[in-house]
Order: structure tokens, then C-alpha cells, then sequence
């Protein structure tokens, strides 16, 4: 599965849980929820995995935690914030450079809307033409 199809599957997902739960929870119960709708769609999800940052000679094996990681090709970043800022952007697309990951989604749970709350971030990634969430790039 390429990772326009794990992000249109990830967002399904986000919608029925915003839905489902509406804001005003932690991060954790999102970040738990959406992890299992995600299993039981047969994907492998790997959460709060630890990413190592290299810099120059160094290596920090336990640099940053990655809330979701699906299928080792997609990187889910998830909120619970009213409003996310410019550095969560920002965030998720240095989390895409150490992962070396083409796309990223920022999934903000505590937005009004689910539609709000999410945006597609993508880190020298050519195959767009496929995705729903083209306009939020």
C-alpha cells in the first residue's frame, strides 16, 4: 500500500474518531483510539516509537517520539490543542527529514472540526496528483 492510500485511510479514521469522541480529551486517549481503528483496518502501527537524531559526528539513539508511525511510511503527529501554531508545521515536517518520510499528517483533535484540525505535510514528496488532501499542502 503507498502512502496515499495508508493517508486516506488515516484521515477515514480521524473523522470517525473526532466524530466519535469529539474535543476536549487528552492526546493520549486520540493517540490510542485512532491506533486501534488503524489495526483493525490490518495496518501496522507503531506508537510513540523512538526516532535517534544525527547531527554531525553525534547520535541520539532516543531523539524525538513519533506519536504514530504507520506501516514505516506514513507519520501521523497528533494534538489536542484549540488551535495548532506555525511550529507544529514545522515539527512534523523535521520529523519527516530524520525519518526520511515523504508525507506527514498533523491530525489536531481538539479543532472544531476534524477538518480544522488536519493538515498534510510533505517533505519532497512528487506524487500529490492521487491525494484528497492536496489543498492543505
Amino acid at each position: 500500500m503507498d502512502v496515499e492510500e495508508l493517508s486516506q485511510i488515516a484521515v477515514d479514521c480521524g473523522l470517525r474518531v473526532h466524530k466519535g469522541l469529539g474535543p476536549g480529551l487528552l492526546e493520549s486517549a486520540y493517540e490510542a483510539v485512532l491506533a486501534e481503528l488503524l489495526v483493525r483496518r490490518g495496518l501496522f502501527v507503531e506508537r510513540q516509537k523512538l526516532i535517534p537524531i544525527r547531527f554531525e559526528n553525534l547520535e541520539i539513539d532516543a531523539g524525538f517520539r513519533a506519536d504514530l508511525l504507520i506501516e514505516g511510511k506514513l507519520l501521523i503527529e497528533l494534538k489536542a490543542i484549540e488551535k495548532t501554531a506555525p511550529v507544529h508545521g514545522k515539527q512534523v515536517l523535521t520529523y519527516l527529514r530524520f525519518l526520511d518520510l515523504p508525507v506527514g499528517l498533523l491530525m489536531n483533535f481538539g479543532a472544531d472540526t476534524f477538518r480544522e484540525g488536519l493538515r498534510r505535510i510533505v517533505n519532497n514528496h512528487q506524487n500529490t496528483a492521487r491525494s484528497s488532501l492536496r489543498v492543505n499542502q
